[in-house]
C-alpha cells in the first residue's frame, strides 16, 4: 500500500485510486461485483471510502491479481472474510476458575494493541512533521 500522509475517516474515489493503484472504473466495477464493497455517498452523491473499505479493496486486489482467483472464486473467499478491524475487536468471555463462576475475564485480541500502537506512531510522526514545518 502506498504511504499516505494523515489517516482520514473518509477518502474520495480519486484518493483511493492512488492509494490502491487501481483505476477508478475498476473500483466502480468491483462495487457492482462484490456485495461487501459498498462505500457510502456524501450529500453530493460522491463515493466516500473508509479505511475498512480500502482494506477490503486491497484484499480483493490480492485475490484477483496476486492469487489469480476469478471474480466468482474471490466472491466465495469473501463470504468468510472478516475485516481486520472487526476480527481484532471481538471479545471472548471466559469463565473464571472459582466455584460460582460469577466473575468473567474479558480477553481482547492482540490485534487491538498493535493497531493502537501503530495509530499512535502515525499520529506522533504527523505532529513531528507539523512541528518541523511550523518552526
Amino acid at each position: 500500500m502506498k504511504q499516505i500522509g494523515i489517516k482520514k475517516l473518509y477518502y474520495s474515489i480519486s484518493e483511493v485510486s492512488k492509494i490502491t493503484d487501481l483505476e477508478q472504473y475498476v473500483l466502480r466495477y468491483w462495487e457492482s461485483e462484490f456485495e461487501q464493497l459498498k462505500p457510502a455517498k456524501n450529500r453530493a452523491g460522491n463515493r466516500i471510502y473508509t479505511n475498512k473499505d480500502i482494506k477490503l479493496i486491497l484484499y480483493i486486489k490480492k485475490l484477483l491479481r496476486d492469487e489469480r482467483y476469478t471474480i466468482e472464486g474471490a466472491k466465495q473467499v469473501l463470504q468468510s472474510y472478516v475485516p481486520e478491524e472487526e476480527a481484532g475487536e471481538q471479545l471472548e468471555l471466559m469463565p473464571s476458575s472459582n466455584e460460582t463462576q460469577q466473575t468473567q475475564t474479558v480477553s481482547v485480541s492482540k490485534g487491538l494493541d498493535s493497531r493502537l500502537k501503530n495509530d499512535l506512531i502515525e499520529i506522533k510522526k504527523f505532529f513531528e512533521e507539523l512541528l518541523v514545518r511550523l518552526t
